[in-house]
Parts: structure tokens; sequence; C-alpha cells
């Protein structure tokens, strides 16, 4: 196994695909890290005017305990994580398009043991990419805001975390979807127009349509953003004082958060459906005919 992981890190760090992927997930989260300070920072200077003293002692808070920055942290991570799902998909379906499959499947001691080497390197560089976007947001909320619309140590290591797993199983899902449709151009396609237009469109219909909220927790999209989006949001609830529950909904829904269970189920809700991805790809490629 030793032998087969060094090579798929060397065909992971011999292309260009690793850092062609990197440079934009680094910029989308300092650009969103950069926005969710600013966010905050605005938040802040508005509701500390003279205007809006009667609805800060209302709601018995002062507008730096309204930190609306962690709302802009979560959706940044959830945009980002876009970039290792796509890595992630081209994994299988880049092998299968060049042929290089065949090497791969032929030199190792069985297709079993070329697939869990895939999913362990895969598993390492969703890891990185992770690292890379909490990294890249926090510098640009550091940036832009003030220490006191920040996330304390607490808070910064949970986001950290749920961020690094958030990567990884988009990473692994991304693996799983390639090895299924094997095909380089169609399953980028096919996954951003599903994470990026089509469940966003379906939970629109399921909320004009009176569905329970929670049904949109289940749905990959809703459960992947749920695990970093609730994180966000009960981080800024501990310091909000008195939000109304209908100001709680809206707060989730800013966060990617809306119909999503608490972090840790929404994490394992998602874990189902890369479970359920992989191993369907799995199944195809310990079976497919190579040529």
């Amino acid at each position: 196994m030793g032998s087969l992981v060094q090579a798929e890190l060397r065909k992971t760090t011999t292309t260009s695909l690793w850092w062609a992927l990197l440079i934009p997930t680094v910029l989308i989260a300092l650009g969103g890290g950069l926005l969710s300070g600013l966010f905050g920072q605005s938040f802040v200077e508005v509701f500390s005017s003279s205007e809006a003293e009667q609805l800060s002692d209302a709601l018995g808070v002062t507008p730096d305990q309204w930190k609306f920055a962690l709302l802009g942290i979560g959706r940044t991570i959830n945009l980002a994580t876009l970039f290792p799902l796509v890595f992630g998909a081209l994994a299988i379906a880049n092998e299968v398009g060049t042929r290089t499959i065949t090497t791969t499947f032929l030199t190792a001691p069985s297709r079993v043991h070329a697939m869990s080497a895939k999913l362990l390197v895969y598993a390492l560089w969703g890891a990185i990419y992770g690292l890379a976007i909490i990294g890249s947001t926090a510098l640009g909320v550091v940036v832009t805001s003030k220490t006191g619309q920040m996330p304390d140590a607490g808070g910064w290591a949970m986001l950290a975390l749920v961020c690094v797993l958030a990567s990884i199983l988009m990473t692994m899902f991304g693996v799983g979807v390639g090895a299924l449709v094997s095909n380089s151009a169609g399953v980028v396609v096919l996954l951003i127009m599903y994470f990026l237009v089509v469940e966003n469109v379906l939970q629109f219909g399921l909320r004009l349509s009176g569905t329970p909220e929670t049904v949109i927790g289940f749905l990959p999209n809703g459960s992947v953003d749920g695990l970093t989006g609730t994180v966000a949001v009960d981080l800024f609830l501990a310091k909000a004082g008195v939000v109304p529950e209908e100001g709680v909904y809206w707060l989730r829904v800013i966060a990617g958060a809306g119909g999503a269970q608490a972090w840790w189920l929404s994490g394992l809700i998602f874990l189902a459906w890369v479970v359920a991805a992989f191993g369907g790809g799995w199944a195809r490629m310990t079976s497919k005919d190579i040529t």
C-alpha cells in the first residue's frame, strides 16, 4: 500500500491541477473573508449610530456583540469547498479519459488496493485544501475586522475543524461521483450545476411548497452547508444576547444552514451521501473492463 500511496501522490503533484485549483480556492476564501469582515464591521457602525440605540437597548445587546462576520465565514467556506470537490471529481475521471487507469489497475495488487490508495491520498488533499480555505478566510477577516467581530480561539478552532472536515468530505464525494460518471468535463459540469443551481432551486421550491424545512438539511448541499453554517450560527448566538426565533431562522439561512440539523448530524448525513457516491464508484471501478 505504501508504494501505491506514493504513486498516487506523484500523480497529483507532478501535474498542475492541484495548484491550478488551489489558487482560485485561496482567492475565493480570501475575498470571502475580506467581505465578511467588511460586512460585520459595517453592521456595527450602522447600529452604533444614535438612531439605532433604541433597537440595541430593546434587544439587550450592544452592536459589537453581533458578530455578523461569522455568517460570512460560513458562506465562504461553503463556496470555497467547491474546488476540492472538483479536484476529487477528476481523480478517476481524468484517468479513465487518458486510459492511465489501465496502468494503475494492472500494476496494483488488486483494484481494491488501488482504490484504497486513492481514498487515502485524496482525503489528505481534502485536508490540505481545507486548511488553505480556513487560513485564507481568517486572513481576510483579520484584515477588515476589529477584534470584537472575530471569534475567540475556541471559535476559530471549531471553524477550522468543520472546514477541514467539509473539505475532506467534498473531495471524497467528488472522487465517488467522478468514478460513476468517468467523463472529466461531464462530471465537473454536473457537480457545479447541482451544488450552485439545481439544489438551490430545489430548496426554494420546497420552501414555497410548505415542505418541512428540515428536509433541506438531508440534501447533499444542504447537509454539507449545515456542517459549517450551523457552527457559524451557534458561535454568533453564543454572544448575541436575545435573538427572536424568526431572527435565528434568517441567520441560519444567511449562513447557509437553513433547515440544517446540528453540525455533527449534518456531517453524518453528508457522510452517508459520500459513502453512497464513493461506494457506487468503487463498485463500478472494481468491476469495470479495462483496455
